[in-house]
């Protein structure tokens, strides 16, 4: 069976708001963070596709509720920004990959965001259940997609590169249809690019259409603190050997007479420019959120072809700006850069800071790397071993309970301007 048209690679933007930050393991209590108004100046800055997932604690609800807005209504069409979820996911210890759980979540996810169909969905972590599991579920997805069109493009996500791949040639084989695109995570940062140099040439020889490169901090730990510590305590799966030489690289980086020294700011830019360009034969010419306000736009604009697909998480306003900032530089730098910047109302002494900060970055991530040593592209296991799945049986739950609003939303989705909640109305 061909891939579904027209290919993810010419519509999804190179650009992705992740919201696994909207959880109780990276933040203490997400309902304080201002959600709302983090999706919408998300919008307001060019940003058109958002990635959640049900195992992120309340994220579906709050984006959903942000969504879900007058402004949002009123400003940008559906049609205009891609929604990503999972399914399989529930817990650290608990994946349900049946065809049942798969129709119960998907089904519970356009409730949640408030939409009546999901441009793209994962199965999530697909390295802790079997082949098997996976590929029902994959073929789940894809009947949905077929017989309803609640599910745009369906696609896999996890951790190991290794078992990404297999996956990705094995539901070639059996299906004869490729994967849409896989999401990998913690696999292209400044301490680890197994992504490119291990996995990247078999997932193309899959057909996988787009590769989003997630969780360019190695879920946080490429920070100047450590990592983050939510209400769950500490969930990271890195060594304390690895702990220390990041924290030995961080104080090198730091000694450096060079401006925004601090690893993390090193790592997001050097792998969002990286990967830009890494990435591009798995990449999109969707939407680069330039800085041209309230223009839908292409790359094609800037003579420029497909851009490495990034996800970025952040739980503030203030975060997004700075990310914003560095993505919109880091375009700048670009071969076509100059007319970009100008496009966008910046100026041709942009592009030169960018070409310089280039350098700069360049220059540090290779002492950082250098400090790293023997933990240059180590990975944890995901699982670990002995790990066993508690959830037994397939189980279908009571809804939820509908979660605190967050902080910043002032009404309600039903109460949001007379305006109805978009519901399926075709059983999935």
């Amino acid at each position: 069976m061909p891939r579904t048209t027209p290919a993810l690679s010419t519509l999804l933007p190179p650009l992705i708001c992740g919201t696994a930050t909207f959880n109780d393991q990276y933040n203490p209590d997400p309902y304080a963070l201002p959600t709302t108004s983090i999706v919408h100046k998300a919008l307001s800055l060019g940003v058109r596709a958002f990635d959640t997932s049900p195992y992120y604690g309340p994220a579906e609800d709050l984006l959903g509720a942000a969504l879900d807005t007058t402004f949002v209504h009123q400003n940008f069409p559906r049609r205009d920004y891609f929604l990503l979820t999972k399914v399989g996911r529930i817990s650290g210890d608990e994946f349900d990959y049946s065809a049942s759980w798969v129709r119960h979540s998907v089904q519970r996810s356009l409730e949640r965001l408030h939409t009546s169909y999901l441009d793209v969905v994962y199965c999530h972590d697909v390295e802790f259940v079997s082949p098997e599991e996976v590929l029902t579920a994959v073929k789940e997805l894809r009947r949905i997609r077929n017989e309803t069109g609640r599910i745009k493009y369906v696609g896999i996500s996890g951790y190991p590169v290794t078992i990404l791949c297999e996956l990705s040639e094995t539901i070639l084989r059996e299906t004869g249809e490729p994967l849409d695109i896989v999401m990998s995570y913690a696999n292209f940062t400044l301490q680890n690019t197994r992504l490119a140099s291990e996995a990247l040439p078999r997932l193309e020889a899959a057909g996988v259409n787009i590769v989003p490169n997630a969780s360019v901090l190695g879920m946080g730990l490429l920070r100047r603190k450590g990592v983050p510590i939510g209400a769950r305590g500490d969930f990271h799966p890195s060594p304390q050997g690895l702990r220390a030489a990041i924290q030995a690289a961080s104080d090198w980086s730091n000694a450096q007479n060079i401006a925004d020294n601090r690893i993390e700011k090193v790592a997001i830019r050097w792998a969002l420019e990286n990967w830009m360009r890494e990435g591009v034969a798995v990449g999109s010419t969707g939407d680069p959120a330039s800085g041209i306000p309230w223009i839908r736009e292409k790359i094609e604009r800037y003579g420029g072809t497909k851009l490495g697909v990034s996800v970025m998480g952040v739980s503030s306003v203030e975060e997004l700006q700075e990310t914003m900032r560095v993505w919109r530089s880091i375009l700048d730098g670009r071969e076509d850069g100059e007319k970009t910047a100008l496009d966008a109302g910046r100026s041709v002494d942009d592009r030169t800071w960018s070409l310089q900060r280039q350098q700069q970055v360049k220059t540090l991530a290779e002492g950082i790397r250098s400090t790293l040593g023997e933990w240059v592209d180590y990975a944890w296991l995901s699982p670990t071993p002995g790990f066993v799945n508690k959830r037994s049986a397939p189980e279908v739950p009571a809804p939820l309970p509908t979660p605190a609003a967050s902080p910043d939303q002032v009404l309600k989705p039903a109460q949001v301007n007379g305006i109805p909640e978009l519901r399926p109305t075709v059983p999935i």
